[in-house]
């Protein structure tokens, strides 16, 4: 018998907590090898979230390096504590709501693995609804006919019928879903050469798109003045440039207070416009003969950023990177427990997941940054192709718009099954585990997914991932406290579907401690957002969360006199 995986010898199956989905997967039936988990990885992190991250920490001001640096290490920070805590999926052949009574309590899991699932259906609605614009381009493409302004009919039955592929997965079961994995990797991987490769050959050279790609970093135009006494008002305009350093752009228009001041020829000078009223608001339009970008807003000129404050500024986005996948290191046993040793769940999840999220991420700012050197309409930052789905829209070819939207189908289908399915299906199924089942779980999370309204949700991305990397933090503190500092990686396999075993905490079925830990984690953590003092707390959200919690939850479980094990 393989040494890193201990089996279960007593029966209790009869027991309400006990279920054939939750039950430990026998080594038998441990198939997975450290190249399937590498392929779960590949599927989850190539995906249309991660496209848009790393586009938006451009948007944000930050350089194509600093992105690409901050996504590479944080995921190398994440993959430590997912490994950390796909120990237990291995040892003992159970899912997170599992493993998590032995921390929580019977009961007391249900409240950190709903909250997981839920946010797990928020994404997997998102995702659903990503993969239904995509059929949606293709629909468009094949008909001929323009695409809707705003939302349409369309949009939503074509997220309907990507909705039930979903589905289609989820009833066919966890074989299913590692074969969609190992099918799809090669050919995500593949994609992003190819996208890559697109921008290079088009544009000229990697130096030519990430020289040009500085554009994305500043906005369209600033508003400064030139001397406090007089407090005469100018604004400058940034026009999107070809790769010739030629703006695309030849005329502008500005709006005060939402009224048209006409249209000027681009002559490259600053624009003067006279004295300001506290309530002014000026916005801005360019065009050229072919096309018009849309109105944004003129945006007050900053001075340059402190050292400190850059710090900041890295510190928060690489907590909004923590947040992608703090709901994966919670509930990452749910995949590691088909693994087939210690060795395989370790080496699958480092080859998988750091490398795929800094090639895919560099995939979004390079083809970024070459689309706006590559297509004569985009004029200004905002109309920029952030997403895969707007930029293979684009293309004037209808079949590679298919045949790319259709890679763009399969990578959000593996993600999306993979990161946003099994999880809460386990939770959903874990409240009852005889009347719940894996599948039943699973077609929960679908419904929860269409009534999130995901199409409302796509603009909230960072301030989600934060808020998420505030709850989750604390329940991934206590889980990795809990099985290494106090039952030093042992746990009564039994009693974890027993309703009067250890792991009951005396008949409540609530470890206090655990509850505690987690309120407090969570509260110091997301704390900030209403409570301007705690604002430096919630912008680390996922750092000063878990490190409460850890150390919270390690002091008081040292004064409690349970029995651990």
């Amino acid at each position: 018998m393989n040494k890193d995986i201990v089996e279960l010898h007593e029966d209790v199956s009869n027991s309400p907590l006990y279920s054939d989905d939750l039950a430990p997967v026998p080594s038998s039936q441990r198939t997975w090898t450290k190249w399937h988990l590498a392929a779960i990885w590949v599927g989850m992190a190539v995906c249309i979230p991660t496209y848009l991250l790393a586009s938006y920490m451009i948007k944000s001001g930050l350089n194509w390096y600093e992105a690409l640096i901050i996504i590479g290490l944080a995921n190398l920070i994440i993959t430590i504590p997912m490994v950390l805590n796909g120990h237990a999926g291995v040892k003992y052949g159970v899912p997170f709501p599992v493993i998590g009574r032995s921390s929580f309590g019977i009961k007391g899991i249900h409240l950190p693995s709903v909250i997981r699932g839920l946010v797990a259906c928020g994404w997997f609605g998102v995702n659903t609804w990503l993969g239904g614009m995509a059929l949606y381009s293709i629909f468009i493409a094949v008909s001929g006919n323009d695409p809707a302004i705003g939302l349409s009919i369309g949009q939503f039955v074509c997220f309907g019928i990507f909705w039930i592929l979903n589905m289609y997965f989820i009833w066919k079961g966890t074989e299913s879903i590692k074969w969609l994995e190992e099918f799809s990797a090669p050919i995500l991987i593949v994609m992003g050469l190819i996208l890559i490769g697109w921008g290079y050959s088009n544009a000229g050279g990697f130096g030519i798109v990430l020289e040009q790609g500085n554009q994305l970093e500043v906005p369209v135009a600033e508003m400064y003045h030139n001397d406090e006494a007089v407090k005469k008002n100018f604004i400058h305009i940034n026009p999107i440039k070809d790769k010739e350093g030629v703006p695309k752009a030849k005329e502008y228009q500005l709006f005060l207070n939402g009224n048209e001041l006409g249209w000027n020829t681009l002559s490259g000078k600053d624009v003067s416009i006279g004295n300001l009223n506290e309530t002014d608001v000026y916005q801005i339009q360019l065009r050229n003969t072919k096309s018009t970008s849309s109105i944004v807003d003129v945006t007050t000129r900053v001075g340059e950023s402190s050292f400190g404050d850059k710090i900041w500024k890295y510190l928060i986005w690489l907590t909004a990177m923590l947040g992608f996948w703090a709901t994966m290191s919670l509930s990452i046993a749910d995949i590691t427990r088909y693994s087939s040793s210690q060795k395989a769940q370790v080496q699958g999840q480092f080859i998988g997941l750091p490398g795929t999220m800094m090639l895919y991420s560099f995939v979004g700012i390079f083809v970024t940054c070459a689309a706006i050197i590559n297509f004569d309409d985009i004029l200004i930052a905002d109309d920029a192709p952030w997403d895969p789905i707007a930029l293979l829209a684009k293309f004037d070819s209808v079949w590679v718009v298919v045949i790319a939207q259709i890679f763009m189908i399969i990578a959000t289908l593996s993600t999306n099954i993979a990161a946003n399915v099994i999880a809460p299906a386990n939770a959903f199924s874990n409240l009852f585990p005889k009347k719940i089942s894996f599948r039943s779980g699973g077609f929960i999370a679908g419904v929860i997914g269409i009534l999130i309204c995901p199409w409302l949700l796509l603009n909230e991305i960072q301030g989600l991932l934060i808020d998420v990397s505030a709850v989750l933090g604390p329940v991934l503190a206590i889980l990795v406290c809990d099985y290494y500092l106090i039952r030093k990686k042992e746990i009564q396999l039994a009693d974890l579907y027993k309703e009067n075993g250890i792991y009951a905490f005396g008949g409540s079925g609530i470890n206090k401690a655990a509850i505690i830990a987690l309120f407090i984690g969570a509260f110091i953590a997301i704390g900030g957002k209403w409570i301007p003092a705690m604002s430096s707390l919630y912008a680390i959200s996922w750092f000063s969360g878990f490190t409460v919690s850890f150390v919270l939850y390690y002091v008081l479980m040292k004064k409690t006199k349970v029995k651990l094990n």
